[in-house]
C-alpha cells in the first residue's frame, strides 16, 4: 500500500512515485548539473520518493550520456529518495564495469541506487560509441541476465573479490528493463528484471505485456511512465517534444501511442484520479512521471515539480491507498 505522507521507499517499490528530471540544454553545462541537482532535491522534498535520468549522447533532446554518475551528483544533493539511471544503454558499456560502478554507488548511498537498462535505438549513440548497432539487442539479450545477477552478488566471476559486488548477495540492486513487446517481458521476466514501459502507449496495451510479464513468471517492479502536466500546458513544447520521440521511434511503437502522450489539466484531483486509473488499468506496481519538454525552462519545470508533488503526488497515494485494487508484484 502508499502511504501517505511517504516514507523513504526502496527504488522501483511497490506504490513508489518517481520523476524523471531532464538537462535544460540551453543553459551552460555547469548550470545543467545544477538544476538536475535541485529539481532532485525539489522533487523529494516536495512528495516523489526519487528520481530517474536516462541516455542518450551528443546533446540529443535533452538526455544524459552519463546517466549513473548523474544519479550520483544527485543523491549527494537530495536529503532522502533514491536515484535511478533508467534506462541506461547496456550495449554500450562492458556489463561487469557497469554492475561494478553500481555497487559501488550504492555502497556510497545504501538502499538508495536502482538501475533500468535498454539495448538502445538512436543510431546518433552507437556511432559515437564506435558500436554496432546490428548487434545490440543481442548483446542486451546476452547482458541482462548477468547484470541482474551480478548485483544480487551472483555470477561474479573474477570480480568474486569486490565487497560492494559480493554484498549484494544481502541487499540486491533492483533491476528493471526497457519492455515493449512480448518478447522484451519475457526476457525481462526470464533474467529477474522488472519492466520499465514507455511514457505514451495505451494503457490497454500496457496490461497485456504485464499480464505477458505475469504469466512467464516476471516478479520485479511494473514501471509505468506517464507524461503530466498540472496548469495550462505548453502545447509548442510538447509537440516538439512529439516530434523528437517520432524521429526515432518504430513505427509499431507509435502505433500504440495514445495521441502526444500528455495528461493535462487544470484540477490536481482530475489528474491525480486519471493517474489512479492508469495505474488500476495496466497493473503497474510503480509510476514515473515526466515534465520536461524541450522548450519548458528550468523555472518552469521547477514550478511543475512542486505542484505535482504537493497537490497530484499526496491525492494518487491516498486513492491508492484507500483501494484494495493497489497492484502487487505477486
Amino acid at each position: 500500500m502508499i502511504a501517505d505522507p511517504p516514507g523513504p521507499t526502496a527504488p522501483f517499490a511497490d506504490g513508489s512515485i518517481s520523476l524523471r528530471v531532464y538537462p535544460h540544454n540551453e543553459l551552460p553545462a555547469p548550470d545543467i548539473v545544477e538544476q538536475l541537482c535541485t529539481q532532485a532535491a525539489g522533487a523529494v522534498a516536495a512528495g516523489f520518493d526519487g528520481v530517474m535520468t536516462a541516455e542518450h549522447h551528443g546533446g540529443f533532446a535533452g538526455y544524459l550520456p552519463t546517466p549513473l554518475q548523474v544519479s550520483g551528483f544527485q543523491l549527494a544533493a537530495m536529503s532522502r529518495g533514491w536515484a535511478a539511471a533508467s534506462p541506461v544503454l547496456l550495449p554500450l558499456r562492458p556489463v561487469a564495469m557497469l554492475a561494478e560502478e553500481v555497487a559501488w554507488l550504492d555502497a556510497r548511498h545504501p538502499g538508495r541506487v536502482g538501475v533500468g537498462v535498454g539495448p538502445g535505438s538512436l543510431p546518433l549513440d552507437f556511432e559515437a560509441m564506435d558500436v554496432d548497432q546490428s548487434t545490440a539487442v543481442d548483446v542486451f539479450a546476452r547482458d541482462l541476465p548477468r547484470l541482474v545477477a551480478m548485483l544480487r552478488g551472483d555470477d561474479l566471476g573474477p570480480l568474486a573479490g569486490d565487497r560492494a559486488l559480493t554484498e549484494r548477495a544481502a541487499a540486491p540492486i533492483p533491476v528493471v528493463s526497457t519492455a515493449m513487446s512480448p518478447g522484451a517481458v519475457r526476457r525481462a521476466a526470464a533474467a529477474g528484471a522488472g519492466i520499465l514501459f514507455d511514457g505514451g502507449s495505451n494503457p490497454e496495451r500496457v496490461r497485456r505485456l504485464t499480464e505477458v510479464y505475469a504469466s512467464v513468471g516476471g516478479t520485479g517492479a511494473r514501471a509505468l511512465i506517464r507524461r503530466v502536466w498540472l496548469g495550462t500546458p505548453p502545447r509548442a513544447a510538447f509537440e516538439a517534444q512529439f516530434d523528437i520521440y517520432r524521429s526515432y521511434s518504430s513505427a509499431e511503437a507509435l502505433s500504440h501511442w495514445r495521441g502526444d502522450g500528455w495528461i493535462c489539466g487544470e484540477d490536481p484531483a482530475a489528474l491525480a484520479a486519471e493517474l489512479v486509473d492508469a495505474i488500476r488499468t495496466t497493473a503497474a506496481t510503480c509510476l514515473n512521471l515526466r515534465i520536461h519538454a524541450v522548450g519548458v525552462e528550468a523555472s518552469a519545470a521547477r514550478e511543475q515539480i512542486t505542484a505535482l508533488g504537493t497537490e497530484v503526488v499526496p491525492r494518487v497515494r491516498r486513492a491508492l491507498a484507500q483501494s484494495t485494487e493497489t497492484p502487487s508484484r505477486s
